[in-house]
């Protein structure tokens, strides 16, 4: 990559033939999320792509610079996530999202892949932006839906800075998805993508695959403002090591114990309560944490 240089995203295109969409998917926004890049080099592979309709566009890994160092960002410390649609005259980061903006442009439908990197762990989700038009918004439901994860996830519309800021500004119907993190490269992870994928695909009518069982549990829709944003919820009070006292997915009611914050230099133990009813949606798994480091989501399905 050339310091300073054009950011040329490395893309896998398939098809384009066959009359269909063209969908994109992307994985590796982040340099510490492994089974989304494997995943979709799993994808390459599979055989039902040799008949495709429409064009497929596939990016293992969209943050090179962030990935070569096995880290969640890029040198210059930005967030790509928080960085669209960035700048072609920018830091590396935002020259990075400059490019993946430029490409979420020329899609039909997208999808971006996500794990909750080496800190976090994620109760596997599809999530979309809950878009003002609502030919978009069905889109972006059904999609979410079809890729067949336990949760799906509607959130706040206004969250910019984002891969889906870029895609909602387009008016392009788009979904993101996580699924667990903490460091691991989870080969059940990699196959559930591979799978919502083609699932995706089959119901965009680009591949024949049949229909399969639902496996959404929960589906949440919350307009409130910085719904959907990880890394505002149940910020840690301080510096310290984190103790969780819940498991992810596990029922969870208001005024129970996520777990506690304690400072090993100065002895003191911080009891982190839960202020909602519902399910642990995401759960700090990396023990060590900076003050105002987020430690869980709850997702709100009412009292268990």
């Amino acid at each position: 990559m050339d310091p300073g240089g054009v950011v040329q995203l490395r893309t896998k295109v398939i098809g384009g033939d066959r009359p269909g969409p063209h969908l994109l998917i992307t994985g590796g926004v982040h340099g510490d999320e492994f089974e989304p890049p494997l995943a979709i080099h799993r994808l390459m592979q599979r055989p039902e792509l040799t008949e495709l309709r429409g064009r497929l566009s596939l990016v293992p890994v969209v943050n090179e610079a962030a990935f070569a160092r096995a880290l969640r960002v890029a040198e210059d410390g930005l967030d790509l996530a928080r960085t669209c649609p960035g700048r072609a005259d920018g830091s590396i980061t935002e020259r990075t999202a400059h490019a993946l903006a430029e490409l979420i442009r020329t899609a039909d439908f997208f999808i971006d892949l996500h794990t909750g990197g080496t800190a976090l762990s994620v109760l596997p989700l599809t999530g979309y932006l809950l878009h003002s038009n609502r030919n978009v918004l069905e889109q972006q439901r059904s999609m979410a839906r079809a890729f067949n994860l336990p949760v799906v996830w509607g959130t706040d519309p206004h969250l910019d800075g984002r891969s889906l800021s870029v895609a909602r500004d387009a008016n392009v119907p788009a979904i993101y998805a996580e699924y667990e993190g903490g460091g691991r490269c989870s080969p059940r992870g990699i196959k559930a993508y591979v799978d919502g994928c083609l699932n995706v695909m089959a119901h965009l009518g680009m591949i024949e695959r049949g229909l399969r069982p639902s496996m959404v549990q929960f589906f949440v829709e919350d307009a409130r403002p910085n719904s959907g944003h990880i890394q505002r919820c149940y910020p840690s009070p301080a510096q310290g090591c984190f103790q969780s006292e819940v498991e992810l997915g596990q029922p969870i009611v208001a005024g129970q114990p996520l777990g506690s914050v304690v400072d090993p230099f100065e002895g003191e133990s911080h009891t982190i309560l839960s202020h909602e009813s519902g399910r642990v949606l995401v759960l700090r798994s990396f023990p060590t944490v900076q003050k105002g480091d987020s430690l869980a989501v709850i997702l709100e399905v009412g009292p268990p």
